[in-house]
């Protein structure tokens, strides 16, 4: 696909409170869709948040939810990005979910675990990246912490993505860190990130929001306030190939000297 409207439906994730979640989710994607989207990106963790006394609980519910996106995502014909809790004994993975037009296109389990708020506690580390064929391309997937990790993109990039999609709970006071890591991640894989946050209080933490959709040259396509809402942009495939062409830094690399 030449053209994708990509949006980000940035929210107050409910914390344990599947079913608000899930209600709100399901009036978004109508939403977007109604309105031309291709691609929609979800907030990290988005059907129950970090619930961590009952993380395993609403890990079962997980199968579910996906089930329904699927069917979802083949009436609206959307491709979903958005990670949630998947079990797995007695800890649970973060995990992306690929949903496109009705077929599980892939699945990437968080591998950079924020230890500062316990997440290598309750969650066990994925163990490999994930480049989705999808019917709009090849779209590259990573989780919130994932972003300090630029080998992990370069990875992706390296392998074909034009499209980085990060679901997160980034929290206030690092919005700064947020904000130039994710057009660093833009600038230097000359690709399209398509990033959606959380906002409001969730639990203990405050949420800042902005989700950004940002183009291969870093430059803000749409970007988020604070407050719930979706964001759109259209991402334009010709646009990623010329500015490749006019300054061909992945034809310049030496990685024999790295």
């Amino acid at each position: 696909m030449t053209s994708i409207l990509a949006t980000a439906i940035q929210f107050n994730v409910n914390q344990g409170d599947v079913d608000a979640n899930l209600n709100y989710v399901r009036q978004a994607l109508a939403r977007t869709a109604a309105q031309g989207a291709n691609l929609v990106v979800l907030p990290e963790m988005w059907s129950s948040g970090f619930d961590y006394k009952n993380l395993n609980q609403l890990a079962l519910r997980t199968a579910g939810i996906v089930e329904e996106l699927l069917a979802l995502s083949r009436e609206l014909k959307l491709v979903i990005v958005g990670s949630m809790p998947e079990p797995n004994g007695d800890k649970v993975f973060n995990t992306i979910y690929v949903v496109d037009n009705g077929v599980l296109a892939g699945v990437y389990r968080k591998i950079h675990l924020f230890s500062l708020l316990g997440e290598d506690r309750a969650f066990s580390g994925g163990d490999r990246w994930l480049l989705a064929e999808t019917s709009i391309g090849k779209v590259g997937v990573i989780i919130c912490y994932d972003l300090r990790f630029p080998e992990l993109t370069r990875r992706l990039a390296l392998e074909g993505a034009q499209v980085i999609c990060v679901p997160a709970q980034w929290p206030k006071p690092r919005q700064e860190h947020w904000r130039t890591l994710l057009r660093a991640r833009a600038i230097e894989n000359q690709l399209f990130v398509v990033s959606c946050n959380a906002c409001g209080r969730i639990g203990k933490l405050d949420f800042f929001g902005m989700s950004m959709i940002i183009n291969p040259k870093g430059e803000l396509l749409a970007e988020a306030g604070e407050e719930q809402c979706e964001i759109a942009a259209g991402l334009e495939m010709r646009e990623l190939e010329e500015w490749r062409a006019q300054i061909p830094c992945f034809n310049d690399r030496k990685p024999e000297y790295y």
